[in-house]
């Protein structure tokens, strides 16, 4: 795109808080809660990752853009973030295997952004402050305006969000003459996920958020998979109660991120929002079970009751977080269900966690 102008634009948070800045992407108005993820790279995974729908975007990183968008690199089918603050918005981009620039990608996909904002000033008020709803917009400049609009934007507390990002329809992934077939709950799921199941010689079949446990056995499954995805657990009574039934039936079963989540409601495990939350590269996490340490991807606001864990005489902690000492993945006793709050298939991130897909697969012989 040449001879692009930047209009101004403006972020206000729920306390009042007021960012200026420059229109990135469409020109607009848009709202959600504001989180931040300290990667370095793979911003357009990020921006398709299911799990951040309802949610804008800051990045830490200064520059978002420089290397382009490549339609190979996506985690769903279009954009799931409701917006995104960024320093610098990179229009120009170096890579020459890219597709189209971060500008026309965003426009195509009608997602309204703000640059030019001091994302370290504003990283560190989020962290002070908490999660909090906040707007963007390029298109109304009036703070007044602007606060009678957040007014009305939900809390992402008790917001059940997976059946809006869920598959529609149920849809077949990997080869069908694999040694394994597994289904898979579509809560949200990221497509590298898929990818790593038929890497392993795992045939999927993706069902919709709601499909019941009984139409979901109708495939034959060797397993189930309880996908990550974006909103409250405890808002979703539905997707429990599939859980349950699942182990009731003595089924294998691997979750990840809201499917860790659910997989603790299932056991009576409560849940909670996090102050902020995780989500980055590189947050260490200890596998208490082999006393081991491993680089993860995250990306959560909500998290299991750690008091609830270590009271329960249905489940046993396999790891912890080495920054808070939060649960970040249980199984659950006598049973061959485990989960975990990062994500092992880690698009973008380290592959230190790649592993408990080969675990999972191994309960399936």
């Amino acid at each position: 795109m040449n001879n692009y102008i930047k209009l101004p634009a403006v972020l206000l948070l729920e306390d009042g808080t007021v960012y200026h800045g420059k229109a990135a992407g469409k020109i607009g108005t848009t709202s959600g809660e504001i989180c931040f993820n300290t990667g370095m790279t793979g911003y357009q995974e990020i921006f398709t990752d299911p799990s951040y729908f309802g949610q804008i975007m800051v990045t830490t990183n200064a520059h978002i853009g420089n290397y382009g968008i490549h339609d190979d690199e996506i985690e769903s089918g279009d954009i799931k973030i409701a917006g995104l603050v960024c320093k610098n918005f990179n229009i120009a981009y170096s890579r020459k295997m890219s597709d189209t620039s971060i500008q026309d990608y965003f426009q195509d996909e009608n997602i309204v952004g703000i640059s030019d904002v001091d994302t370290r000033a504003l990283v560190r008020h989020i962290r002070d402050k908490g999660a909090m709803n906040g707007i963007i917009s390029s298109e109304i400049l009036d703070i007044d305006q602007l606060k009678t609009k957040l007014a009305t934007v939900p809390s992402m507390d008790g917001l059940e969000l997976s059946s809006q990002v869920s598959t529609k329809e149920a849809y077949e992934y990997g080869d069908p003459n694999a040694a394994h077939k597994v289904a898979v709950l579509d809560l949200g799921v990221k497509k590298n996920i898929l990818r790593s199941f038929d890497k392993r010689g795992v045939f999927a079949k993706v069902f919709p958020a709601k499909t019941s446990f009984s139409e979901m056995e109708k495939f034959e499954p060797d397993g189930y998979f309880i996908s990550n995805g974006p909103g409250d657990p405890a808002a979703m009574p539905y997707a429990i109660e599939t859980v349950k039934e699942i182990l009731a039936a003595e089924k294998p079963l691997f979750g990840i991120c809201l499917g860790h989540q659910l997989l603790a409601l299932a056991n009576g495990i409560g849940t909670m929002k996090m102050f902020n939350g995780h989500r980055g590269l590189n947050h260490p996490v200890k596998n208490v079970i082999i006393n081991h340490c491993e680089v993860t991807s995250q990306n959560h606001g909500f998290g299991v009751i750690q008091e609830d864990v270590r009271k329960s005489d249905k489940v046993e902690i396999t790891h912890i977080n080495l920054n808070d000492q939060s649960i970040e993945g249980i199984r659950v006793k006598g049973k061959k269900a485990f989960s975990v709050q990062y994500h092992p298939e880690s698009s973008p991130g380290p592959h230190d966690s790649r592993y408990l897909f080969d675990d999972f697969v191994a309960m399936l012989k």
